[in-house]
C-alpha cells in the first residue's frame, strides 16, 4: 500500500492559512495597522481604493526593517514578537502568529519598502501569490510601506463574496476606529478614493473617543476607574440618556487589544439596569489591563477571543466600578428622603484638605458710638415714624357718583319686550355627536377595532400607520417631492465622520421627503425644513435611526437604497403603541390603510389587521 499522507506546499498551505486570518479588506488593514504598532510607530497612515479592492497601503515611521528581515517576514511562521512557547504567557504585542504577512502574501500582489535608521537605503520587495517577484534597493524614509493591490486575485470564488464597496468601508471604518481608540497617542490618518475620512492627532482617551464619534460625545462621556488585584479598569461609559437603538457605540479592550465578550457586555447592562429605556444600549469604551500570564488570547486567528481566568470576579469588579461611576457623578438617582443636594461635597473637592479662614478685623468699630446716639434720639422723642395707618373706606364708597338711567315710565312697550334666551335646547329625540355612533374604537391604546359586514377587524395601528407613510415617502421620493415645513431658527446636529458621510448620500431622497439642509459640514449638519409629519423635536432621533438602520444593512443598488429610506423614516415618524388617538385619528388611519396597495401587510412584511368573522365567534359561545 502506497503512502498517502504528504507534505502541503508553502503556497497552498499559506492560502489555507489565509482563508482564516485574511476574511475581507477590514482584516487586512488590522493585520498591517498593528505590526505598524508594534514597530513603534508614533504616525500611521491609511490608504486605500475600492474598499481595498484595488489598493490597501499602511505607511508607518517605526524602526523598519533590515534587508533579511524584510525577506523573512513573508515566510510562514516568522514572527519577531516571541522565540518561545513561553512568551505566550507575556504577551505585550498586537501580533505573535507570524501568518499574517504570509498569509496576505499568498492571495494578493504585495509591495513591500521599509528602511531602518542605520541605514543609508531602504529595501524594495515585490511578492505575487507567495512567489518572489523583485528585490531592489530603494529610497524611501525611515519605517515601513506596506501595499497590497488586486485582493483575491487567485481566488475568484472569495472575490466575487466579497459585498458592495460601502459594506466593505464600513468593516475597514469599524476596523480603523477599534486599533485607532486602543492607541490615542498615535497620530492615525485614513483615505478612501483620495477623500480624507479620518485624521487623528496623537492624544489622550477622552480626546480621541471625541475626534472620532464627533464633538457631541464629550458631554455623554462618565469617567470610569477602578484598581484591585485582579484588574485595573479605565474608560468611559454614555450617560444613560444617551443610549441608542443599536450597539455600535461598544468597545472592550484588554491590554490594548479589542476584544468581543458578552459575558462581560453583560455585565456593563446590568449596571444600567433600571436607568434605560426599553431596547436602548449603553454605549461604552472600557480599557480593562491584566496581567498576560491570567488571559489566553491564542483562541482564533483574529484575536478577538479571549480566555480569562477567573471571569466571575471580572464581572462583579466591571458591574460595581460602572455602578460607583454613574453614582459619583449623580448620574444615577440616589434613595435618600432626607438628602440635601446643596450640602453635598463636590467631586473635585472631596481629596482636598481644608483651608483656614482669614479673619479680617475693623480696628475702628466702636459699639458703644452707636449705643449712645441711640438712646440719646429716644429719650429726646426726636424718632417718629413715617408709616400712617389708612383707613379703609367702606364698599359703598366705590359706588358714589355713579348716575344710574332709569327707564322712563311712558316707555311702556318696553318693559314687556321679552329676550330669546341664549341657550338652544334641543329635541329630545335628534341624535347629537355625544350619543352619535362610532364606527370604531381602541383596544389597549395598540389595536383599532372597526366593524365589518362579516364580523369584527382588528388593526395594529403601528403597523398600519407605518405602511401609509412607507407607501407615501416612496412617493415623494420617485414622483413627487413631500411639502415642507421652514424652521423659525435652523437646527444643528452633531454626528461623527461616517454619519455625516451617510446623510450626503441620502440628501437628494432626504430633501424630497421633506428636509432641507443648509449646511454639511465633516461633524455636522444644519437643517433649516422638516417634514409636515414630524416636530422638530424628532428630528435627531429620527436622523440617529435612519443612520443607525443604514449602518447595519447598507443596500447594494439604489432602488435598496429608496426602499431603506422609507422603510426607516416611516418606522420613525409613525405612532407608537400606547399613543392614545381620537375617533377622528382612527378613522382616518382605516381608510388611508385601504387605500394602499398593499394594506395586509407592513413594509417589514408582517401582518398588520386580522379579521373575526360572526361564525368564528359563533364557534366561541358553542
Amino acid at each position: 500500500m502506497t503512502d498517502i499522507i504528504q507534505l502541503l506546499p508553502d503556497h497552498v498551505a499559506n492560502q489555507i492559512a489565509a482563508g482564516e486570518v485574511v476574511q475581507r479588506p477590514a482584516s487586512v488593514i488590522k493585520e498591517l495597522v498593528e505590526n505598524a504598532i508594534d514597530a513603534g510607530s508614533g504616525n500611521i497612515q491609511v490608504v486605500i481604493k475600492d474598499a481595498g479592492k484595488t489598493l490597501i497601503q499602511v505607511v508607518d515611521d517605526g524602526k523598519g526593517m533590515s534587508l533579511t528581515d524584510a525577506r523573512m517576514c513573508f515566510e510562514r511562521h516568522a514572527t519577531s514578537k516571541i522565540k518561545a512557547a513561553e512568551d505566550l504567557f507575556s504577551l505585550q504585542t498586537k501580533g505573535f502568529r507570524g501568518e499574517a504577512l504570509a498569509s496576505i502574501a499568498a492571495i494578493a500582489h504585495v509591495e513591500l519598502k521599509t528602511k531602518t535608521e542605520a541605514d543609508e537605503v531602504g529595501t524594495q520587495i515585490k511578492v505575487e501569490g507567495s512567489k518572489v517577484a523583485g528585490q531592489d534597493v530603494c529610497v524611501c524614509p525611515k519605517g515601513t510601506s506596506v501595499s497590497v493591490k488586486n485582493l483575491f486575485y487567485n481566488i475568484p470564488a472569495r472575490r466575487n463574496f466579497l459585498k458592495s464597496d460601502a459594506v466593505e468601508t464600513r468593516h475597514i471604518i469599524d476596523e480603523f476606529q477599534r486599533v485607532a481608540l486602543a492607541h490615542p497617542q498615535i497620530a492615525f490618518s485614513l483615505f478612501h478614493n483620495g477623500s480624507e475620512l479620518f485624521q487623528l492627532p496623537g492624544t489622550n482617551y477622552r480626546q480621541r473617543i471625541t475626534n472620532i464619534f464627533g464633538g457631541k460625545t464629550n458631554e455623554k462621556l462618565v469617567p470610569v476607574n477602578e484598581e484591585t488585584e485582579i484588574v485595573e479598569i479605565s474608560g468611559f461609559v454614555g450617560k444613560p440618556e444617551f443610549a441608542k437603538k443599536s450597539r455600535g457605540e461598544q468597545f472592550f479592550f484588554v491590554n490594548n487589544r479589542f476584544i468581543k465578550s458578552p459575558y462581560l457586555n453583560h455585565a456593563v447592562v446590568a449596571a444600567f439596569e433600571g436607568l434605560l429605556k426599553d431596547k436602548s444600549y449603553p454605549s461604552y469604551f472600557l480599557f480593562l489591563n491584566v496581567d498576560p500570564k491570567s488571559i489566553d488570547i491564542n483562541i482564533h486567528p483574529t484575536k478577538t477571543e479571549i480566555k480569562f481566568d477567573d471571569e466571575h470576579a471580572l464581572y462583579a469588579i466591571l458591574r460595581s466600578a460602572i455602578k460607583h461611576s454613574l453614582g459619583q457623578f449623580n448620574v444615577a438617582p440616589i434613595l435618600d428622603f432626607d438628602r440635601d443636594a446643596n450640602l453635598d461635597t463636590p467631586y473635585d473637592y472631596k481629596n482636598k484638605s481644608a483651608e483656614v479662614p482669614q479673619v479680617e478685623v475693623d480696628r475702628n468699630f466702636n459699639p458703644f458710638q452707636e449705643e449712645n446716639a441711640r438712646i440719646h434720639k429716644t429719650s429726646s422723642n426726636s424718632y417718629s415714624s413715617n408709616f400712617k395707618k389708612e383707613r379703609r373706606e367702606s364698599w359703598e364708597s366705590l359706588y358714589a357718583g355713579l348716575q344710574t338711567e332709569e327707564i322712563p315710565k311712558q316707555d311702556t312697550n318696553f318693559r314687556e319686550i321679552e329676550f330669546e334666551s341664549e341657550e338652544v335646547t334641543g329635541n329630545l329625540f335628534q341624535p347629537s355627536e355625544d350619543t352619535e355612533e362610532k364606527s370604531t374604537f381602541q383596544l389597549h391604546k395598540k389595536y383599532i377595532v372597526s366593524t365589518l359586514k362579516s364580523g369584527i377587524l382588528v388593526i395594529d395601528q403601528h403597523r398600519a400607520h407605518t405602511r401609509i407613510l412607507y407607501e407615501e415617502m416612496l412617493k415623494n421620493i420617485t414622483v413627487s417631492a413631500a411639502v415642507s415645513q421652514q424652521l423659525l431658527f435652523p437646527l444643528k446636529l452633531q454626528f461623527n465622520t461616517h454619519e455625516v458621510e451617510i446623510i450626503k448620500q441620502l440628501k437628494d431622497s432626504l430633501e424630497q421627503t421633506g428636509f432641507v439642509f443648509s449646511e454639511v459640514k465633516t461633524d455636522s449638519v444644519e437643517i433649516v425644513g422638516i417634514p409636515t409629519l414630524i416636530s422638530e423635536s424628532e428630528v435627531e432621533i429620527l436622523l440617529e435611526q435612519l443612520i443607525a438602520d443604514f449602518e447595519n444593512d447598507v443596500p447594494d443598488n439604489g432602488f435598496s437604497q429608496t426602499d431603506l429610506l422609507a422603510k426607516s423614516l416611516a418606522k420613525g415618524m409613525a405612532v407608537k403603541s400606547g399613543t392614545l388617538l381620537n375617533n377622528t385619528e382612527q378613522q382616518h388611519i382605516v381608510n388611508r390603510l385601504f387605500a394602499c396597495k398593499e394594506p395586509g401587510l407592513s413594509p417589514s412584511n408582517r401582518s398588520v389587521f386580522v379579521t373575526l368573522t360572526v361564525d368564528e365567534l359563533d364557534k366561541k359561545f358553542m
